[in-house]
């Protein structure tokens, strides 16, 4: 009557969890999920999908994730593997390690920035050429 469905691991990818306004978090969240926070976590984040930080959100820690989009604050380590979308009400500081980065103006970004490369690194020759 009742088939036994089997989990591989990307059933959470589209789903979203949230964090309301008011809630403080201190300790570290794992999610196979997107996730939205509009209150405030004190640690780390790590995640399969994608975190978004509301304008009331707030992280102090690290985060590790596929997709970011940021329109709060965060201070620390953040780690994006695909896109990090940081909106002009977002105030980032700390170091930043990203595939793509979009910055919209008005957003305060005072961190160091580095760009993860996903295609065969160019090598610059004697002559001033490059080559892959």
């Amino acid at each position: 009557m009742f088939e036994k469905v089997k989990k591989n691991g990307t059933e959470q990818l589209g789903r979203t969890n949230r964090i309301v306004e008011g809630t403080s978090i201190v300790g570290d969240i794992v999610s196979k999920a997107d996730f939205r926070l509009d209150g405030e976590l004190i640690g780390n984040f790590t995640s399969q999908g994608k975190i978004v930080i509301g304008a009331k959100g707030a992280v102090k820690g690290e985060i590790i994730c596929n997709n970011a989009d940021i329109e709060g604050e965060f201070h620390g380590k953040i780690k994006v593997l695909e896109t990090l979308n940081i909106k002009s009400t977002a105030q980032i500081h700390g170091e930043v390690a990203v595939g793509k980065l979009s910055i919209e103006p008005g957003a305060d970004f005072t961190a160091t920035c580095t760009m993860l490369a996903h295609s065969n690194p160019v090598i610059m020759l004697e002559d001033g050429k490059g080559a892959e």
